[in-house]
């Protein structure tokens, strides 16, 4: 859960970057921790939240430093489409999770997928789910090539 938690959290901060490209990955995590703790809208206990907020700004962080090389990962897997071209929440879910598969040995390639796939059904259209799922399902196939590269 408190993974969960963390990437749809990560996710916010990860669309909030693109949307003011003047802000820092900490300013973005700081308004979305700040949301998170206030709204509440979904329906976050104050104390996970906490626990999880030092992860949070690291794997955004880290994210968005490598997001040039993550986009080109992303882009050879991604059938007819350009990654400047794919909705905004779909682009930092995969994000998310090409950089959990490729930089980071913590977690289960299936559970980012599957994770991922939540998230997108979550915060995406209809069609994210399976979309993402597909993407990630090829970056998969490579994923021993791609982890040297990184």
């Amino acid at each position: 859960m408190k993974r969960r938690l963390a990437r749809e959290i990560v996710v916010q901060s990860l669309y909030q970057l693109e949307m003011n490209e003047e802000a820092t990955a900490e300013d973005a995590v700081t308004m979305i921790m700040d949301e998170v703790n206030g709204e509440n809208e979904i329906e976050a206990n104050a104390a996970d939240v906490s626990r999880i907020d030092e992860h949070v700004r690291g794997l955004t962080q880290h994210v968005y430093e490598k997001k040039a090389a993550i986009d080109d990962m992303l882009q050879d897997y991604l059938t007819g489409w350009q990654v400047d071209r794919l909705s905004r929440v779909d682009r930092q879910i995969l994000r998310l999770a090409c950089f959990e598969l490729v930089f980071r040995d913590d977690v289960p390639p299936k559970a980012v997928i599957n994770e991922a796939i939540e998230l997108a059904k979550h915060f995406g259209t209809d069609e994210s789910g399976k979309f993402v799922n597909g993407v990630l399902g090829r970056l998969l196939q490579a994923l021993d090539q791609l982890k040297p590269k990184a």
